[in-house]
């Protein structure tokens, strides 16, 4: 029996139940050059497809080994979203994804992304989008897809979630740590702020403040909002040339957890990293935070990354080469302490 019909009375459709698909298309295409600028020797297609394709024999690959990494920014967002300011947390996502493969030895190769609404904003998502390709482009990977999903009744008043996923390959036999021995020197990088963890601690920092987002930011320039929202430092190319010229025995990206619970993460058994907390100063950002909620050292070091992105093991031999060379590509290089017998991170001294 045919299916009987109402004249002149339109089905539902998916716009009807919150989901524009226009929109979506729209996006694509907004996003598609942003997308192009990111390809790299073994990008293979553009966007759009069912999946993406990587030639790694392209990309100068003998015998690979597959690194992949997934993260996202945290509640960070929360700032994000509640400023407007949306610009620069894709550059977030790249970088705690990309930053954690070239621990292990690896480039970065490629990147997807996953972004989560309630009602598709399609300006704001190609800010977002926008921001994750800027991070791509300076850290060599290829931002090659990713899924857009517009969820009504999952995210409500503007929210939005993040997601990442970056794949890397290194030669085999070329993986870190590797060779960490008592004697080696510790080498930091300086971070940008805060970077991307400890966020929910922040947040309530700023509510015992009882300052709002668009105060005068009290540690440094422009708003409370925007200083907080300075982007997670990338940290591969250069960290990348360093392992090339050979001598970085492991590297520790400084992320949740702190210097306390990261640098161990590349130490065998038996070995201890000491650090100096007199060997740089605490950035206005950290003191800040600290003073604000009466925040005990220990504390402080287990949470953040106080100044201090990436940290290098390496030879001691080719350490004043490695700190050079990291100085030149624009990192500033601080002489940590070294690798000594015991156990976990070894404080000396204070924080300045």
């Amino acid at each position: 029996m045919a299916a009987k019909t109402t004249e002149g009375q339109n089905g539902l459709t998916y716009a009807d139940a919150g989901v524009d698909i226009d929109a979506g298309n729209a996006l694509v295409e907004r996003i598609k050059p942003a997308a192009k600028r990111t390809s790299r020797s073994g990008s293979m297609g553009g966007l759009g497809g069912f999946g993406a394709l990587f030639d790694l024999k392209a990309a100068g690959y003998q015998d690979p080994i597959l690194v992949a990494a997934t993260d996202g920014v945290g509640t960070k967002l929360r700032i994000a979203i509640d400023t407007g300011h949306v610009g620069s947390i894709g550059i977030d996502l790249v970088a705690m994804c990309v930053n954690d493969l070239v621990c292990q030895g690896a480039e970065p190769l490629l990147f997807l992304d996953y972004f989560a609404t309630g009602k598709l904003d399609v300006d704001q998502a190609t800010a977002i989008i926008e921001g994750i390709a800027l991070g791509c482009e300076r850290s060599g990977c290829a931002l090659v897809g990713g899924e857009t999903a517009e969820m009504p009744g999952m995210y409500h008043g503007g929210d939005f979630d993040l997601a990442g996923f970056a794949v890397g390959a290194m030669e085999r036999g070329s993986d870190l740590p590797r060779g960490v021995a008592e004697g080696d020197v510790l080498l930091g990088l300086a971070s940008d702020g805060v970077h991307s963890n400890g966020y929910s601690f922040v947040r309530k920092v700023v509510e015992i403040s009882g300052l709002g987002w668009d105060a005068a930011c009290p540690f440094g320039a422009g708003t409370l909002g925007q200083a907080l929202l300075t982007p997670t430092r990338l940290y591969v190319k250069q960290a990348l040339a360093a392992i090339r010229a050979g001598g970085v025995r492991g590297l520790a990206h400084i992320t949740g957890g702190g210097l306390t619970e990261n640098p161990p993460r590349v130490l065998p058994e038996g070995l201890a990293c000491e650090i100096d907390l007199g060997a740089w100063s605490l950035p206005p950002v950290f003191r800040w935070l600290a003073s604000t909620a009466n925040m005990a050292e220990g504390e402080l070091l287990k949470t953040f990354n106080c100044g201090i992105g990436m940290m290098l093991v390496v030879d001691p031999a080719r350490a004043d080469q490695i700190a050079s060379l990291l100085a030149g590509l624009g990192e500033t290089v601080v002489p940590l302490g070294k690798i000594v017998a015991g156990e976990g991170v070894i404080y000396k001294g204070r924080l300045l």
